[in-house]
């Protein structure tokens, strides 16, 4: 049974958010291969100056767009998710970095018991076409440090192509206004006890334009946030340690 008829008769829906600003030249990579039983295009503008808006439109009539009106990606993806409405959601990038053609793969690990399905270059499938050695060796740094610090076995860590059922934003929040919101987003599922596989991917080059990534600035953050969710687990776990038992049963007369 093939992914369009599977999703319609469980009447499933699928909601696709892409945080662009200043993509229009990209857009014609991405869009018009996103597959056709995703339900819902979410195109989040993020102050475009050039005609990223009207492309996509031009591009895929039935495109919805949403005005950013905070700043950075994790600031772009909430605001999508604020208006998807999607039993799955997937998140990709509009530079043409992520090919729309992997989101089957995406959704096929989320129908096979899964909640969150991790996008990942560095596992057999995967590689990058895109990765400096300068970041590859700060992405490994990351990884080891959440590995280490959460007891996860992560293989890709800032990664911005995943996938995950909309009940997984019961159990975690997503707060994060930058580069981080990919990092923070597998810590927190993990943390959540989530279901999570890794899926092999394929980051190409970004096509026209250049990245908003700042490789020191946002690594910094990565490395902050971090910390402050470890601290976090950490203050948790002594929260529930402390909190008083109930009376055991068989003390009760």
């Amino acid at each position: 049974m093939d992914i369009a008829t599977h999703l319609s008769q469980k009447h499933l829906s699928v909601s696709v958010i892409i945080p662009a600003r200043n993509e229009a030249p990209n857009l014609q990579h991405v869009l018009p291969l996103i597959p056709s039983f995703v339900s819902e295009v979410i195109l989040v503008n993020g102050h475009s100056t050039d005609d990223t808006v009207t492309v996509a439109q031009d591009l895929l009539s039935t495109i919805r767009i949403v005005e950013q009106t905070g700043r950075g990606k994790g600031d772009a993806i909430k605001a999508g998710l604020a208006v998807s409405t999607g039993d799955m959601v997937v998140l990709m990038d509009a530079d043409g970095s992520a090919d729309p053609l992997e989101i089957p793969r995406f959704i096929e690990t989320l129908l096979a018991d899964n909640e969150f399905a991790k996008g990942s270059r560095f596992i057999e499938g995967g590689r990058s076409h895109d990765i400096t050695r300068f970041r590859r060796a700060g992405n490994d740094g990351l990884i080891l440090l959440v590995n280490v610090l959460f007891g996860t076995r992560f293989s890709d860590l800032c990664y911005g192509y995943n996938a995950f059922w909309r009940h997984c934003l019961d159990h975690i929040e997503i707060d994060s206004d930058g580069f981080e919101i990919e990092t923070l987003i597998n810590i927190r599922m993990h943390l959540a006890g989530l279901k999570t596989t890794e899926v092999p991917s394929i980051e190409y080059k970004r096509i026209h334009g250049t990245s908003n990534l700042n490789v020191v600035r946002d690594g910094w953050r990565i490395w902050k946030l971090i910390w402050k969710e470890y601290k976090g687990m950490k203050q948790q776990r002594v929260v529930t340690a402390t909190q008083p038992q109930g009376i055991p049963e068989e003390a009760v007369l």
